[in-house]
């Protein structure tokens, strides 16, 4: 059944098949989807044209609400419109720039572990009385598997296989499910917590669940997780801490993994097609990223094959180690 009740119904649906057939999530711009779409069918019923005066009225009647998600998505579907030779007005890409990129926080060693010793001591919340058993075994996961945020949270218990440890990882950014190995240690962890879980949240089907048996917000997971940060940085003397993301964990265990190499002896530029498929990159330079961001004096050993590092960016100016 489809979400949309415009006579925009069709071209939409079309839209989102299209995207998964590409191997992007079908839900990605479908929020902001169904929000024109309603408004199409009351300020322009019937019409099944998109024109620029369409668009604008939908970006302009909330102007400043999500306005970079709704230019974003009404793009995409003009240029889907464009593609199947259907004239239609694309929003100008000016009107939906890029966001900021934000640099990643790489925890030092001392904080890493004050954080979790912190997380160690969270206390219940009253909306999810749960979380002091779920949050650091939740985290853990993410850190030494190397998962984005929502593949932790979401994670279901059938793919988790405590006997070998290996998880199923899906819901993955462009449907690129892949296969990690849990440590030992963690492994252990995880079985001690799933004999805690069959009591409080045996009837969700999700390892990390919220009190109601759904996955947990990531709101409350950023909150829960810049608490704990907020104690770790009084202990180590820093008592106007900046607030960190769920997805720095995995920051620290992509250079966690380049540091062991690199005192390892190993060569990290053939060491990334590994590192890349752990963590479901889709493309080399994304996990390339990783060696800009060493320290300095890392960054400069024989470990970093430079003309082959900087082959992989082509259009962008070559990398150079101060020597």
């Amino acid at each position: 059944m489809s979400l949309f009740i415009s006579a925009f119904a069709q071209k939409l649906d079309a839209m989102l098949d299209n995207r998964v057939a590409c191997g992007f999530k079908r839900e990605t711009h479908v929020p902001q989807l169904v929000k024109f779409d309603r408004y199409c069918d009351k300020q322009f019923h019937g019409k099944s044209d998109l024109t620029s005066e369409i668009v604008h009225s939908w970006l302009e009647s909330a102007l400043g609400l999500g306005l970079h998600d709704k230019s974003l998505a009404i793009r995409q579907f003009g240029k889907f419109l464009c593609a199947t030779a259907e004239e239609a007005y694309v929003l100008p890409e000016k009107f939906a720039p890029g966001r900021r990129a934000k640099t990643p926080y790489i925890f030092t060693d001392d904080e890493i572990s004050a954080l979790f010793a912190s997380i160690d001591r969270l206390d219940e919340m009253p909306t999810e009385p749960y979380i002091s058993y779920i949050a650091p075994v939740l985290f853990r996961l993410i850190y030494t598997c190397g998962l984005r945020p929502n593949e932790g949270r979401e994670l279901l218990c059938k793919n988790v296989n405590l006997d070998n440890g290996e998880i199923f990882v899906t819901n993955t950014k462009k449907n690129k499910e892949r296969i990690v190995v849990m440590s030992d240690d963690m492994q252990s962890l995880c079985r001690k917590y799933d004999l805690q879980r069959s009591i409080f949240a045996d009837g969700s089907p999700y390892m990390f669940p919220s009190v109601a048996g759904n996955p947990l917000k990531n709101d409350t997971l950023y909150a829960t997780l810049n608490k704990a940060w907020k104690e770790a940085t009084r202990t180590l003397g820093n008592l106007t801490p900046t607030n960190i993301r769920i997805y720095d964990l995995r920051h620290r265990f992509a250079s966690a993994c380049l540091n062991r190499w690199l005192g390892e002896g190993e060569n990290l530029v053939a060491m990334l097609p590994y590192l890349r498929a752990y963590m479901g990159h889709g493309s080399l330079s994304e996990t390339a990223y990783y060696i800009h961001i060493l320290p300095e004096n890392l960054a400069k050993t024989n470990a970093v094959d430079w003309d082959a590092f900087n082959s992989m960016f082509p259009d962008v100016p070559s990398v150079e180690v101060i020597q």
